[in-house]
């Protein structure tokens, strides 16, 4: 169980902050604030647990777990640190060139995202593939160049060197240089992503030297609030980290990564152990798979970077509350732009554009008189349905001048919902169908913002039978912050053909990491291991991940993987283990909720009668209050279920 005192898990999103708080009592309280309110508070994360906190002193709180933004947002934003690049001599455009994929074949105008150092110096030192020094390094013009570049004013620095995974001696003698230069932030790749490949351990570590800077200010504010409460924050892997070891390449799915948890671990509560994890907020919708095991990917591009770093194998399509919608070209559009949480939608009363979430309220899916009265300029008004009326007119009346076909404002608000269905329900297929997986036995576990409000028709596009509504659907992914563990992984370089001798140089690597990992959280605890090779055909650069085992086992279990996302397998090609991973993970207390209350074959009373729209026709459709529910209790549809999640107080028993 975990500690007494007050214990706070925060989600602090694009749109909203979420913040779930477990009170000594053991009572929880939860609030929603919008991430970015200018002039009425500095940061969402700190004024929620100021509200919640109340009169309690900083003293009276056990633990704080976050998972944020902020490091995603300045890599879209590209508000990162100045930082400069060194590389081996003759690789100055590596990440400019990178890999010349295209995403985009018949583009003729290809337009890349610029690079995030601000200055790359080629370093005349080389190191070679079997790790001895082909060119030494010549310290002095080192020394020289990085104090020229600190007082030109740079003060975070990656340092990328080929081959610095198999010899890290000259990245090391870099970093040191860089350290008496004065840099506050260094890099050094091998230490960023371990593993072969130049263009991915650079990128890696670029983008760790320019984020950290920006996450180490963040995280500094929190800790200047909070006093010496202690303090942990969400990785992109699924588990929680102290605030001295959160680096910028581990926090791109801080948030997203916490939903992924929650999803897994309360659909399992109640004994379902295949959940796609459908995650809408007011930006974007998150997909995630569990299927008995957390699923994680070790290499992904975010915002135009490539990151090869563990992370939850989540698919995101700019398809939220707030995704904005407009007629252009002849058609109907929805996103991928968002209005985010200022302006926010048209019925946040601060001029905002049409969104998805207004298209739900002139359908009367979203009850203004259920919402709290948090919008307008002094954030003490209702959702303004009038002003979404009026709106829904003028684009209606576009639509059918430029179309030549009359549309009313309801066929535009029903036509946008059902584009962004479709984008959602696709993106579930891409993680399932298209990887071998048939939706068939999932449940779908919706939750974010926006989750409850699409999570029917999404599943009745995609054949499933179950959804799950969590209690704390709206914060599922401050719960999954709170339910997580401590995680430290660490990879390591094997690059050995997979037999008893391939094997046995594996063992030894993962015996470094483990011992590695065993000094990290020192003697006060003993984590639990869990190890995994990567393995791939040889000649082929695709990696599958499977348990450390026998040479035999590992193969069959990786044909097993193979067969099942490809469709074919090799029975005579030779089998390399390119690395090895070890994931020590440390509980960090669990958490029950409270069973609910039980009436058998009840029929609850609802609290309201709306006109809403479904299927193109309006119907009165009664409304219930979440917190009335029993368990047990039969709903028959269509009906609205709402909670107020600005502030809710769940008492223990």
């Amino acid at each position: 169980m975990s500690k007494p005192g007050w214990h706070f898990w925060v989600d602090r999103g694009g749109t909203f902050t979420d913040v779930i708080a477990r009170r000594p009592d053991g009572g929880f309280e939860i609030t929603k604030l919008l991430s970015e309110n200018p002039g009425a508070y500095e940061d969402a994360a700190m004024e929620a647990i100021s509200r919640l906190l109340g009169e309690a002193h900083l003293s009276e709180i056990s633990d704080i777990r976050i998972g944020t933004t902020v490091a995603t947002n300045a890599l879209l934003e590209r508000k990162g640190a100045r930082t400069l690049f060194l590389v081996t001599k003759g690789f100055a455009d590596l990440l400019r060139i990178g890999r010349q994929a295209r995403p985009d074949i018949f583009a003729l105008n290809i337009q890349k995202p610029e690079p995030l150092y601000d200055k790359v110096v080629e370093v005349d030192a080389r190191v070679g593939l079997d790790g001895e020094r082909l060119a030494p390094l010549d310290g002095h013009w080192a020394k020289a160049m990085l104090e020229e570049a600190h007082a030109a004013g740079f003060q975070s620095c990656a340092i990328a060197m080929i081959n610095a995974w198999k010899q890290t001696e000259m990245e090391r003698d870099l970093g040191d240089l860089a350290r008496d230069a004065g840099f506050s932030h260094i890099t050094l790749s091998h230490q960023a992503d371990p593993l072969v490949g130049y263009v991915a351990r650079a990128s890696t570590s670029v983008a760790d030297a320019y984020l950290s800077p920006v996450l180490k200010n963040y995280v500094d504010q929190v800790r200047g609030a909070l006093g010496h409460a202690p303090l942990s924050f969400m990785q992109s892997n699924g588990g929680l980290a102290a605030p001295d070891v959160f680096r910028g390449k581990d926090a791109v799915l801080s948030g997203p990564a916490g939903g992924v948890v929650g999803s897994a671990r309360s659909a399992l509560a109640l004994g379902h152990d295949k959940v796609i994890g459908f995650d809408m907020g007011g930006t974007s919708t998150d997909i995630s798979v569990y299927e008995g095991a957390f699923e994680r990917v070790s290499e992904a591009e975010v915002a135009g970077t490539t990151l090869r770093v563990p992370m939850m194998d989540i698919h995101t399509v700019a398809a939220g509350g707030g995704s904005i919608i407009r007629f252009e070209h002849g058609r109907l559009q929805v996103g991928p732009h968002s209005a985010g949480a200022n302006p926010g939608p048209c019925a946040y009363r601060r001029g905002g554009p049409l969104t998805v979430t207004d298209a739900n309220v002139l359908l009367g899916r979203i009850q203004p008189g259920f919402f709290p009265a948090v919008f307008g300029p002094g954030q003490d008004e209702r959702l303004d349905a009038s002003g979404v009326r009026a709106a829904f007119d003028v684009l209606a009346e576009k639509v059918s001048t430029e179309s030549g076909e009359a549309r009313d404002a309801e066929t535009i608000a029903s036509g946008a919902l059902q584009i962004a269905i479709a984008n959602m329900a696709q993106a579930i297929r891409k993680v399932t169908l298209e990887k071998g997986r048939d939706t068939e036995g999932f449940v779908l576990q919706a939750f974010g913002g926006a989750g409850g409000q699409h999570a029917c028709l999404v599943a009745e596009e995609l054949g499933i039978d179950t959804v799950l509504i969590h209690p704390f659907s709206g914060l599922l992914s401050a719960l999954g912050i709170g339910l997580a563990d401590e995680i430290d992984i660490r990879r390591a370089s094997v690059e050995a053909s997979l037999n008893e001798t391939g094997l046995a140089t594996a063992r030894g690597a993962l015996n470094g990491l483990k011992q590695a990992q065993a000094d990290h959280f020192g003697p006060r605890v003993d984590p639990g291991w869990e190890t995994r090779a990567s393995l791939r055909y040889e000649g082929t650069d695709t990696t599958i991940d499977v348990p450390v085992s026998s040479p035999a086992e590992m193969r069959a279990d990786f044909e097993t993987s193979h067969q099942r996302q490809f469709g074919f397998t090799t029975p005579g090609r030779a089998i390399m283990i390119e690395a090895v991973t070890s994931e020590a993970r440390i509980g960090t207390g669990t958490v029950e909720l409270d069973r609910l209350a039980t009436r058998q074959g009840g029929a609850p009373e609802p609290v309201a009668q709306s006109s809403v729209r479904f299927a193109g026709k309006s119907a009165e459709t009664p409304v219930f209050d979440r917190t009335t529910l029993l368990a047990g209790d039969e709903i028959t549809g269509p009906a609205l279920i709402v909670e107020d999640t600005q502030t809710t107080v769940i008492d223990p028993g």
